[in-house]
């Protein structure tokens, strides 16, 4: 599978690394060249610097093939930007973005964008730590 990541803070680093390891053909792209850093010494696959929501840098890191996006940037409107060029413009089929905001995450949900948002994962992952039940809604 070949997947493009776009952020490589230590989310899309191990992400990237894990499916390098797996086999699949990664390309990630991150605005700051130190921040390729954090990928393990064994990583294989392409690291690209340049903004996630510039077309000629995912073509670059191969998008037009891609089978797969991944927007894990710190900023959601980034992340839906770059998610959206790739699922709109590079017709990419399988389309992921990390959102902080609940809010947003219903909204990028809305426009057909798989959503990992941490703040209600992490909520509901403490609640059921401290009181067994995971109760927190999106």
């Amino acid at each position: 599978m070949k997947v493009v990541i776009v952020g490589c803070g230590r989310v899309g680093a191990r992400i990237a690394t894990a499916l390098d390891r797996q086999g699949h053909d990664v390309s990630i792209v991150d605005m700051q060249t130190s921040a390729f850093r954090r990928l393990a010494p064994d990583f294989s696959g392409r690291a690209i610097t340049g903004t996630g929501i510039d077309e000629d840098v995912l073509r670059s890191a191969g998008i037009s093939e891609a089978d797969a996006f991944i927007a894990v940037t710190n900023g959601d409107n980034r992340n839906l930007m770059a998610a959206q060029v790739a699922k709109v413009i590079f017709g990419v089929d399988k389309v992921a973005a990390r959102v902080y905001d609940p809010v947003r995450a219903e909204t990028f949900r809305g426009m057909g964008i798989e959503t990992i948002c941490s703040t209600t994962t992490m909520s509901n992952i403490f609640l059921d730590a401290v009181a067994g039940n995971a109760s927190a809604t999106s």
